[in-house]
């Protein structure tokens, strides 16, 4: 087993601007949804190609890591992100498909589009949601398409860290609290569905790295505060845990 301090280290230099996880390979291993988002989302981008008027919207981007994979899309394709480092990755990530990237203050500011303005509105493991805004600025006939990080994900390793908790995750990590607040605003679900599958660590590094990327797993977290749990769960690896998510479709009455 390598050094802790050596790995505490190195997990703890890895830069997190960006959404690319392309760092834990041979470190972590997660089981993907059956669904397949990004291919969802590429095809449904791809589909709105060549269409006249034709716009989409990806909320909350990060670096524009999945939107990126899409094959094509409308001639307005707008992105949102509200992490300064994370803009300017978008904007390179996304240049190719000639992608406008806005930054915005906050997750739950308005946004800054008229009414009507997209078909397609997107968001790939949101902090949360406004759906009274994707509402307002989907046209008639519109879709939603999310990928959402479910209730209790990555649990055990949050209690591992902070010790058992009575709620990990607020009311918008639950899918029915997403029905009710996406039916609320006046959207249709058509589609919903959930997975739970195995996450698992292979060291105290990509444990690290984690906790500092995925920031609502350990609020606040810092090495120095929370080095004695870090070393109790290096003397246990390889460290299992259970990832959560959850797909959600909705439509904007025509």
């Amino acid at each position: 087993m390598r050094d802790f301090d050596e790995l505490v280290a190195e997990g703890a230099a890895v830069p997190t601007d960006g959404w690319d996880f392309g760092w834990f390979a041979g470190r972590a291993t997660e089981e993907r949804p059956p669904w397949g988002y990004a291919a969802m989302l590429g095809a449904r981008m791809a589909a709105l190609a060549g269409v006249p008027g034709a716009a989409s919207l990806d909320l909350q981007t990060g670096g524009g890591e999945v939107v990126a994979t899409a094959p094509a899309g409308p001639a307005t394709m707008v992105v949102t992100e509200c992490w300064p480092p994370n803009v300017e990755v978008a904007r390179r990530n996304l240049a190719k498909l000639g992608a406008r990237v806005v930054a915005m203050d906050d997750e739950f500011d308005p946004l800054p589009f008229p009414d009507e303005s997209f078909d397609l509105v997107t968001s790939r493991h949101p902090v949360g949601v406004r759906f009274d805004e994707v509402a307002r600025v989907l046209k008639p006939g519109g879709t939603y398409l999310s990928q959402d990080v479910g209730h209790g994900s990555v649990a055990e390793l949050a209690e591992a860290m902070m010790g058992p908790r009575p709620e990990l995750d607020g009311p918008n990590r639950d899918p029915k609290w997403t029905v009710r607040a996406a039916t609320a605003a006046g959207l249709e679900i058509v589609d919903l569905r959930e997975f739970r599958g195995r996450m698992e660590f292979g060291d105290i590094a990509a444990v690290v790295h984690f906790l500092r990327k995925v920031v609502w797993t350990v609020p606040g977290f810092e090495v120095a505060d929370y080095r004695p749990q870090l070393r109790a769960l290096h003397e246990r690896m390889p460290f299992t845990a259970t990832t959560v998510r959850f797909l959600v479709e909705a439509r904007k009455p025509a």
